[in-house]
């Protein structure tokens, strides 16, 4: 099968060595994204607005990859506290309350700088 890589042009994609999203056949898996953009933090102490930005970034991830969000069939977020779980779900519902993918929400201990609350990887199927 195919693979085609899509790159956000970050620079932590050649430092790392990873790929935004990597699509196969009809299967789209998007990495990890946080709410960064021009190397700042997107709505520091606020949840619900990082969750929204992370989103609009993995849809634009899923366009470039020939999908968008209503093809996505898993979320799977990372949260560093778990009691922010409401401001959460309450962003990944005004996006997936009717597409409802399978969703995992797990606490870690520390996400790649501190002002980071969550991190999200989803899988699409075209």
């Amino acid at each position: 099968m195919e693979r085609t890589n899509i790159s956000s042009g970050a620079k932590w994609e050649d430092i790392v060595g990873y790929s935004r999203a990597v699509k196969v056949g009809n299967i789209i898996e998007v990495s990890g994204t946080t709410a960064v953009e021009d190397g700042k933090v997107v709505g520091v102490d606020n949840a619900y607005e990082q969750t929204k930005f992370i989103l609009g970034k993995i849809n634009n991830a899923l366009i470039k990859a020939g999908g968008n969000l209503d093809n996505v069939v898993r979320t799977r977020m990372y949260v560093t506290d778990i009691t922010l779980w409401e401001d959460i779900a309450r962003a990944h519902r005004e996006i997936f309350g009717e597409i409802k993918p399978a969703a995992t929400m797990v606490e870690v201990s520390r996400l790649i700088d501190d002002d980071l609350l969550i991190e999200i990887e989803v899988t699409a199927v075209l």
